[in-house]
């Protein structure tokens, strides 16, 4: 039984019913996941993890990809499915240009919009308008995305991306994860909250460590989570990587969001092989491999030190982050392999 009482998120709905499979699908060695998904021309598919925010939906809606779904997936000795029927999208301060696929279903019949505010004499939407609430939405069929998948499923996903809002600026905007260092970020869950669902937080991201990219869902021990995500990437040989699409130039409040266009950029690289043959420097801190230039992205932004005006402080930044990581994992350090532990982030001076 589950009792929901006092919200303004429907999505309370789809998270209940999420919650129920994070139990019941392990025992079945089904990996539930918090995550959105899509599948390329050649049958490679990707799965896409993070919290709300963090771009999974804006970055499963590629034009040259086809959609699975866009927030909660299960992958099986089969493959990879969608839980859910449907997309629910958080549009506040949508656009046009910087996300065509979700803008036009906001204008199609048959969207459920929530919380989002219309001049009632033109019916006009102003999506930027957060008088209701930072947490506007749209939900709409999926089959509203041009090139949405008619079976909600696809093979054993190629790339794993992980992805997370990193507000202190320190994290670069991709790195390649080795299956040990996947697997202590999956456990940690890193990100950054942003205004909309949950009540009560502000105007600025308040970074936090979610496990398995959706804490709250999981109602079984992390470990097991992890353990199950491990052996299928290595039963499937994925590729796993770590894509920030939180601040780069700065902490919150100095710098700016990681453009989207860069991110894209980025992510069609790793999907397409690209960032496989190009050169890669291991991050002084947190030690996994992150591209030196990669055609088609300004190679200034690939480094986060160097995208800050002041080096010292990004350092104090970093060594702020990376103790972050490591008080939040010693919950976790009696159930994971020594590999696992040796993948935590150390101080570069540390190392030294």
């Amino acid at each position: 039984m589950i009792l929901i009482g006092g919200t303004s998120y429907a999505g309370e709905m789809k998270k209940s019913v999420f919650t129920i499979m994070n139990y019941l699908l392990p025992s079945k060695r089904v990996m539930s996941m918090h995550c959105s998904a899509n599948v390329g021309a050649n049958g490679e598919s990707a799965i896409f993890f993070g919290l709300s925010g963090t771009g999974k939906t804006t970055l499963s809606a590629d034009a040259s990809r086809t959609l699975i779904g866009d927030d909660e997936h299960g992958w099986s000795e089969n493959g990879i499915f969608n839980i859910e029927g449907g997309c629910y999208a958080k549009v506040i301060r949508l656009s046009r240009e910087a996300e065509p696929e979700i803008f036009s279903t906001t204008e199609r019949f048959g969207t459920v919009l929530e919380n989002v505010v219309m001049d009632e004499g033109t019916r006009e939407l102003d999506l930027d308008d957060a008088t209701h609430a930072e947490n506007t939405r749209a939900a709409y069929p999926i089959d509203y995305i041009p090139n949405a998948s008619a079976t909600g499923r696809a093979g054993h996903p190629k790339n794993v991306i992980m992805l997370t809002a990193d507000a202190f600026g320190v994290l670069p905007p991709i790195a390649r994860l080795t299956p040990s260092q996947a697997m202590y970020h999956f456990l940690s869950g890193f990100t950054a909250k942003v205004a909309g669902t949950e009540k009560g937080l502000g105007k600025e991201p308040q970074p936090t460590f979610s496990t398995c990219f959706g804490a709250p869902f999981m109602p079984r021990h992390p470990s097991e989570y992890g353990n199950l995500l491990r052996a299928l990437i290595a039963e499937h040989q994925s590729d796993c990587w770590l894509v920030n699409t939180g601040w780069t130039g700065g902490a919150f409040g100095t710098g700016s969001r990681m453009p989207i266009a860069a991110t894209r950029a980025l992510l069609n690289a790793a999907l397409n092989g690209t960032l496989a043959n190009v050169e890669m420097r291991i991050d002084p801190n947190f030690k996994f491999r992150v591209p030196v230039a990669v055609p088609g992205v300004d190679a200034a932004i690939l480094n986060p030190r160097d995208t800050w005006a002041d080096k010292a402080a990004y350092d104090a930044q970093a060594r702020k982050l990376v103790g972050m990581f490591r008080d939040n994992f010693k919950k976790f350090e009696a159930h994971v392999g020594a590999d696992v532990l040796q993948a935590a982030p150390q101080l570069a001076e540390a190392a030294e």
